[in-house]
């Protein structure tokens, strides 16, 4: 039984090498200083104050540090929870400032809940079954409508909605609110932004050497934050009609009991928090798993979902909303050197002096650079590639994809979600329904069987051997059944059938009913249904019952055995 130590400290901190410790440190600095203003920009696109972006990267981040399952994965808020926050409690958009901060603590402690029972229950297998058309298609059609939405940050448009179609009507609508100045300002940081994130091998490697110009690159968002306070300031911004985020509170975020209305309120949020939990392992595990292969470690889903979870429900006592694994703050932790998950408590300390020292600091910057930047990140979630691949290999993924991205923008996010899902099961249910069943044939002076459309074989005219590529159940049994019938019709000289059972893994009720009708309905024609190559799991379930106690053939061990004994007969 390992020690109460054992238990409660994680390995990484039981086993730290101090070497690793200049690096962590560096790369908690780097991180910490550069996702700032995008922590106060997520914050705004959950609809709450910036300082609730600074808030969400401190308790929940120490709390997956300790228990998570990655060593260099930082969490915090990222784009996609914040999207998903906003869409689920928009129909609270027009109760107190306080209330609806309460409901996001609130919408976090649920989504970490179900994170964390997941865990509990070692649901971490349940990752594979979102295909990655549906799971990039749903990421894309999110991007679109961030970027859409931070339109209102640089067009001062009071725009709002639930889809691409609310946030162009209201556009329409209120378009005469538009603000000159800080469309300009907003346009400007923009093209900056993008230039620097897109063009950096002529804006920067052209003239730095290669080192200088990767952490140009990676500064320039910071330096850009503090070239327009400067100008916010000197140019009395504010006093025009620019809308800056104002005096931000200082101190430590407080331990805070979310804010239930009605039983009513939180059964509504339920289904919300459910798609936002499967979100937020989904892209979080996708990121720690992909690093933990770079690196060499191992990667735990469960333990992913249990720390996942405990960092949302700490998150939702002290003020957080959801947060999950962020891909470019974890790509920027990894790239700047991290070893260990010290890394993201000196993260959580550059927050924490940012919001002990800073926070006036910070009061004159527009939000109209808030929403550029957000703008210029997500961009790159917009995941063409996926579907260009998906398109060329797998048109049902790239259905899958398409089904996804326009449900989210059409519908929203959760109703986009659900859709991309139910396509992409549908197709898994009508590829399971179409098996592929193979003539075959011996290959000479083998005990090997090939399908006899792709190799030159040898059969046997008293013999037809099929193989069915599929398990056995009600979506696939009655083609099976078809496609058998049919193969004896085409060859009708032979009066022994050979069902080769290698790739069935398992046979439902459905599955077992047609076989003993395929059998009667053989029988009936002077032939036999043997069977070869039945998987011990498989007999285990079928031995017992019509399947085999009224088989008018016979069961052998292989299909060598089974050409061996009937060939001649």
């Amino acid at each position: 039984m390992p020690s109460i130590a054992a238990r409660l400290i994680p390995a990484w901190l039981r086993q730290y090498k101090l070497s690793a410790l200049p690096t962590d440190v560096i790369a908690g600095l780097v991180v910490g200083v550069l996702v700032i203003p995008q922590s106060l920009g997520y914050a705004v696109l959950a609809g709450l104050p910036p300082v609730y972006g600074l808030y969400a990267a401190i308790v929940p981040v120490i709390v997956y540090a300790w228990i998570g399952s990655s060593n260099v994965q930082a969490i915090g808020p990222v784009a996609i929870t914040a999207i998903m926050t906003a869409s689920s409690l928009h129909p609270y958009a027009s109760d107190s400032a306080q209330q609806y901060v309460l409901m996001a603590s609130l919408l976090s402690l649920m989504v970490g809940a179900m994170l964390w029972l997941a865990g509990w229950l070692k649901l971490g297998w349940i990752m594979q079954f979102i295909s990655r058309g549906v799971s990039a298609g749903f990421i894309s059609g999110a991007a679109v409508l961030i970027f859409i939405s931070q339109l209102k940050y640089l067009t001062a448009i009071p725009i709002s909605g639930n889809g691409l179609f609310g946030y162009l009507s209201s556009m329409q609508l209120y378009f005469h609110q538009l603000h000159p100045l800080t469309l300009l300002i907003g346009i400007i940081a923009f093209t900056l932004l993008i230039a620097n994130r897109y063009g950096s091998k002529w804006v920067w490697k052209s003239w730095l050497p290669l080192a200088y110009a990767k952490w140009a690159e990676r500064l320039f968002p910071l330096i850009l934050l503090g070239i327009t306070i400067i100008l916010s300031i000197s140019l009395h911004w504010h006093t025009s009609g620019v809308a800056t985020i104002g005096s931000i509170p200082q101190g430590l975020p407080n331990f805070t009991l979310p804010y239930v209305p009605n039983f009513d309120v939180a059964l509504n949020l339920l289904p919300s928090a459910g798609l936002m939990a499967l979100i937020v392992f989904v892209s979080s595990s996708s990121v720690a798993s992909n690093y933990a292969r770079l690196r060499g470690e191992t990667f735990d889903a469960n333990r992913e979902l249990t720390g996942l979870g405990a960092a949302n429900i700490a998150g939702g006592f002290f003020q957080s909303f959801a947060v999950a694994g962020g891909f470019s703050r974890t790509a920027i932790n990894a790239d700047s050197g991290a070893k260990t998950p010290v890394a993201s408590l000196v993260t959580v300390i550059v927050m924490l002096a940012a919001l002990i020292a800073f926070g006036n600091t910070l009061s004159p910057l527009p939000y109209a650079i808030l929403g550029a930047t957000i703008m210029a990140s997500i961009i790159g979630l917009i995941d063409i590639a996926t579907l260009k691949s998906a398109w060329q290999r797998d048109r049902i993924d790239a259905a899958s994809f398409m089904a996804a991205f326009a449900g989210v923008l059409m519908f929203g996010l959760n109703t986009g979600l659900v859709i991309g899902l139910m396509v992409s099961f549908a197709s898994l249910i009508w590829q399971s329904s179409k098996p592929h069943v193979a003539i075959v044939g011996q290959l000479a002076g083998t005990g090997h069987f090939r399908n006899i459309n792709r190799h030159d074989v040898v059969t046997f005219d008293n013999l037809l051997m099929l193989r069915t590529d599929e398990s056995l159940f009600f979506g696939n049994s009655e083609a099976v059944h078809r496609r058998v019938i049919q193969a004896t019709q085409q060859y009708p000289k032979a009066h022994e059938i050979i069902l080769i059972m290698s790739a069935v893994n398992h046979i439902d009720l459905t599955g077992q009913e047609m076989l003993i009708s395929l059998n009667k309905e053989l029988l009936s024609q002077n032939k036999h249904l043997n069977f070869s190559f039945i998987k011990g799991p498989v007999m285990d379930i079928i031995e017992q019952t019509p399947v085999i106690t009224e088989l008018s053939g016979y069961v052998y061990l292989s299909t060598m055995d089974a050409v061996e004994a009937l060939k001649d007969s």
